[in-house]
């Protein structure tokens, strides 16, 4: 039972939840001090996220395996072009039936659903909308008919759903109010989301334009304007924040963030030299964050990838963990 548990977690890719599991503990940190606040509600609502987070990663390998989108990385590689690893590796190997796949997608999400439901009945109909909001535009990723993912609107998608949407929806059902003050740390939040997301889409620009799938990078199309966009993502979450602090919406303790500006510069830069020479390594740096099994990596001839995207990853993570510290620990 525990190895089947293990088993499915991999699959849909429990590595990832930092993207979730970090804009919603934030959330709880900036509601715990508020009237109403519930840490039942508060854990409820965190353990949803991370469920539904988990059955969305499941139900986009079950629509990619379905569209015949999951075995492009090895065909590619195959003719000499750089690609990361193959996608639904379970299901290609015989390890998981696309049956049994649809059967954990129905039980994450139902368990999230569930949840949900629980909240509902003691926040109310926000709560339901939210929700409802946020289950069409996962399902809607890879899922038909939008197929957002597709359409190069995948990226903006999941930054507004782990941004904006999560943020709101765990704050609310945390103490059953809400404040102004959201929108100017979930959104910096959702486009830090989004950034991992798109960093990705830019590494994987040539394969993902073999195979015909519009990522945000595909439908730009020009390297230079990847860039700018790129350094939008970067530049606006953190002027958001400014401007949210200067226009006393935040508290002056939020100029805290500010130390993470080294990683978006790093990032910047990483990304500035991928696209003028993909081949030369960089090794990684204390202000990168962590990268585990970096000796592992560079065996696997995966380097390349990874110091950016971890480099993304970490620089959410950063931001997150940072506000969450002040709120805790400054008053």
């Amino acid at each position: 039972m525990t190895q089947h548990i293990q088993f499915w977690l991999r699959n849909a890719r429990y590595t990832a939840l930092p993207q979730s599991t970090l804009p919603a503990v934030l959330a709880v940190s900036m509601a715990y001090k508020q009237q109403g606040f519930s840490w039942l509600y508060a854990l409820l609502a965190v353990a949803g996220v991370l469920i539904g987070h988990l059955g969305i990663n499941l139900f986009d390998d079950y629509f990619d395996y379905r569209k015949k989108e999951s075995g492009y990385r090895n065909q590619l590689v195959r003719e000499g072009m750089r690609a990361r690893i193959a996608k639904c590796e379970y299901l290609t190997s015989g390890k998981a039936t696309l049956k049994q796949l649809l059967g954990a997608c129905i039980l994450f999400c139902s368990l999230a659903l569930i949840i949900g439901w629980v909240i509902f009945l003691k926040r109310g109909e926000v709560v339901f909308y939210l929700m409802l909001i946020t289950a069409i535009l996962g399902f809607s990723y890879s899922g038909p008919p939008l197929r957002l993912s597709y359409k190069g609107l995948g990226e903006l998608q999941t930054g507004l759903m782990f941004g904006p949407l999560l943020i709101a929806g765990v704050y609310y059902a945390a103490c059953g109010s809400w404040n102004f003050s959201l929108l100017f740390i979930s959104i910096p939040v959702g486009l830090l989301v989004a950034n991992i997301l798109y960093t990705h889409s830019i590494m994987d620009y040539e394969p993902d334009l073999k195979v015909g799938k519009m990522t945000l990078a595909v439908l730009l199309k020009n390297k230079s304007m990847m860039l700018i966009v790129l350094g939008l993502f970067l530049l606006v979450s953190y002027v958001f924040v400014g401007y949210g602090i200067f226009a006393h919406i935040l508290p002056t303790r939020y100029w805290a963030v500010m130390i993470t500006l080294p990683m978006a510069f790093s990032l910047l830069y990483l990304m500035i030299q991928f696209k003028k020479n993909p081949h030369k390594k960089f090794a990684p740096r204390f202000w990168m964050g962590p990268m585990p099994n970096w000796e592992r990596i560079e065996k696997a001839g995966i380097s390349w990838f990874m110091v950016r995207w971890c480099l993304a990853r970490n620089l959410l993570s950063l931001f997150c963990l940072i506000i969450m510290i002040v709120n805790c620990f400054i008053s």
